[in-house]
C-alpha cells in the first residue's frame, strides 16, 4: 500500500512540476492566453448576458453583441424572425419579456465549437394571462469574431443546433 501511495504522490508532484513549467514558459513568452481555454472570455460574457436578461436589464444583455449582430429566432417562436443590430435585438428581447409575468432563461451548458458557442437553455416562464408555468429547453448558437457575437441563431431542437454548428453528437459530450 505504501508503494502505491508513494507512486500516486510522485505522479502528483510530476504533474504539478509540468504545469508550473508550462505556465512559466507561457508567461515568459508573453503568451498567457495559451493558458485560457478557447472562447472562455466570450462564454463568461454570455453568462452575464443571460443573467442580465433574467433581471430584465436588456441594455446589459446586448453588451456581448457586435453592434451589427444578426439575431434569428425560429418562425415557431413568438416574434420569430431575424433582427439586426443592438436596437433590433433590444426590441425583440423587450417584446418577448413583455408577455411574461415572471420567468427565467437559464443556461445549462456551453459548448465551444470553433468560433461558435452553443448554449443549452432552460426557459421557465409564466405568461401574464396565465397561472400556469411553461417550460422548454432550447439552444442558442452564437458566432464570435474579435470577442463579440456577430450572429445568434436560436433552435427549438438542441440536436439541430449542434448539427448547424458542425458539432457531432459525441463532440457535445
Amino acid at each position: 500500500m505504501k508503494a502505491v501511495w508513494k507512486h500516486a504522490v510522485g505522479c502528483c508532484i510530476a504533474i504539478a512540476a509540468f504545469l508550473q513549467f508550462a505556465c512559466n514558459d507561457a508567461r515568459r513568452e508573453g503568451n498567457v492566453h495559451a493558458l485560457i481555454p478557447p472562447l472562455a472570455v466570450e462564454t463568461e460574457a454570455l453568462r452575464k448576458a443571460y443573467a442580465a436578461f433574467n433581471r430584465n436589464d436588456i441594455a446589459a444583455t446586448v453588451e456581448a453583441l457586435d453592434p451589427q449582430i444578426e439575431w434569428t429566432e425560429p418562425a415557431e417562436f413568438p416574434g420569430g424572425g431575424t433582427y439586426h443590430g443592438h436596437e433590433g435585438v433590444k426590441a425583440y428581447l423587450s417584446q418577448s419579456r413583455a408577455g411574461w409575468a415572471e420567468g427565467r432563461s437559464e443556461p445549462e451548458r456551453f459548448i465551444v465549437a470553433g468560433d461558435k458557442i452553443i448554449v443549452f437553455v432552460h426557459v421557465r416562464a409564466r405568461l401574464k394571462d396565465s397561472s400556469e408555468w411553461q417550460e422548454t429547453r432550447l439552444a442558442d448558437v452564437f458566432t464570435f469574431r474579435k470577442g463579440k457575437a456577430i450572429q445568434m441563431r436560436a433552435f427549438a431542437d438542441r440536436q439541430q443546433a449542434l448539427e448547424w454548428a458542425g458539432v457531432k453528437g459525441s463532440d457535445a459530450n
